[in-house]
């Protein structure tokens, strides 16, 4: 995952002050616990040198009640005087940190890269849609504008909506009912065209992981039809919602959470198949903490994965080198990779100076803990020696 908005903040003079706390209020007690937390960090910190009036910005800012519900956390980069990074994470930091040094300590962000998806909400009936947008960075999909400004609302302008009804099976009027019948048809048909309009020019726009739809069925129907080859490739369907009051139902909250996990789930599996083929390949991969920091040297890497729990000692300065040289990040959780030393790098480029640290090169490294099967079939010393004997 690439993370333009994070390099900004690492070009600044240290000394840095780092903090990751979960922020959630789901609970009575949370806000109490959350203050408890932060008085022991800001102790810390102030033990550590950090300025007291830079921790009384911090303070503000980590108590000040969330703008969304749930579980959630926070991480804030503070240098100069300055806070320099304020990011809502969508979910708690694995690990609740507080640092004062000279450099940042981003591991506890970076670990959640697999839970930054950006997404486009849309709330379609057959007179329009509500559409709300949800970058990487913020996990909100509040009902307001979000950044839309006046697309955030899309009303398709023909108001014939409602067919008419009859008793009996049998039409009072006739051809004029067929005739008013195709005219509310078409009136579904022209507002979806007005809402895939607006959605194919929002994603061309913002480019967001995932298109979300749910409302009328119908109207989903003519919505899709209308949507373009980009939409259509980021394109997922969640039930049980309905135009203005979606994010108001705790049913369809649980669905969208369930079909943002399939898709992040999916993508993660994708990443760890594709640099475990690289490798089988001898392709444009290294896996090893020193061969990652090797490459990023010279600024070969376009992703560095690294597996959640396995980290090796110098991950903050693989990180670090990353952001400075435009590569993403990607967190991968350890039952969904097995990277040699917990580290590896996908190369934009690969030449004769380059490691090589494909799984058939390997074999006779006994640091690499996943460069051999452990399922290869290898006669002990002992069983060796009774053959032997025996012959």
């Amino acid at each position: 995952m690439k993370l333009p908005w994070l390099k900004a903040a690492l070009d600044l003079d240290g000394p840095y002050v780092s903090v990751y706390l979960d922020t959630s209020r789901n609970h009575p007690q949370a806000a109490a616990e959350l203050s408890t937390r932060w008085e022991q960090m800001r102790h810390q910190l102030a033990a550590d040198g950090a300025p007291e009036e830079l921790l009384e910005r911090i303070e503000e800012t980590v108590l000040e009640p969330p703008k969304i519900g749930g579980r959630h956390g926070r991480a804030l980069l503070a240098a100069g005087g300055e806070i320099v990074l304020n990011r809502v994470l969508p979910v708690p930091p694995l690990t609740q940190r507080a640092h004062y040094g000279e450099v940042p300590e981003l591991l506890p962000l970076v670990q959640l890269t697999p839970q930054a998806v950006s997404q486009l909400l849309v709330e379609v009936d057959r007179a329009g849609a509500d559409l709300h947008l949800r970058s990487a960075e913020n996990p909100s999909t509040p009902q307001a504008t979000n950044g839309l400004g006046e697309d955030a609302t899309v009303e398709g302008g023909h108001d014939e909506l409602t067919k008419s009804k009859s008793g009996g099976g049998s039409s009072p009027h006739g051809w004029r009912t067929s005739n008013f019948e195709a005219r509310v048809e078409d009136s579904w048909e022209r507002n979806a065209e007005a809402v895939a309009a607006t959605v194919n020019r929002i994603v061309t726009e913002h480019h967001p992981d995932m298109v979300l739809v749910t409302g009328d069925v119908r109207a989903l129907g003519l919505l899709e039809a209308e949507l373009g080859q980009e939409v259509r490739a980021r394109l997922h369907q969640v039930p049980g919602g309905t135009r203005g009051v979606s994010m108001d139902r705790e049913s369809f909250r649980e669905e969208l959470a369930r079909v943002t996990q399939g898709f992040i789930d999916a993508r993660l599996r994708e990443l760890s198949d594709r640099f475990h083929e690289s490798q089988q390949r001898g392709a444009e991969s290294v896996s090893g903490a020193e061969e990652t920091a090797q490459v990023l040297e010279r600024g070969q890497v376009d992703e560095l994965l690294f597996v959640i729990g396995r980290e090796p000692k110098n991950i903050e300065s693989l990180i670090r080198q990353a952001i400075a040289t435009d590569a993403g990040v990607s967190a991968l959780p350890a039952e969904a990779a097995t990277i040699t030393e917990g580290v590896g790098a996908l190369l934009r480029w690969r030449d004769d100076a380059t490691p090589s640290t494909s799984l058939s090169s390997m074999s006779g490294d006994a640091r690499r803990e996943d460069a051999v099967n452990p399922d290869r079939n290898e006669v002990s010393p002992h069983a060796a020696e009774e053959a032997k004997l025996r012959s």
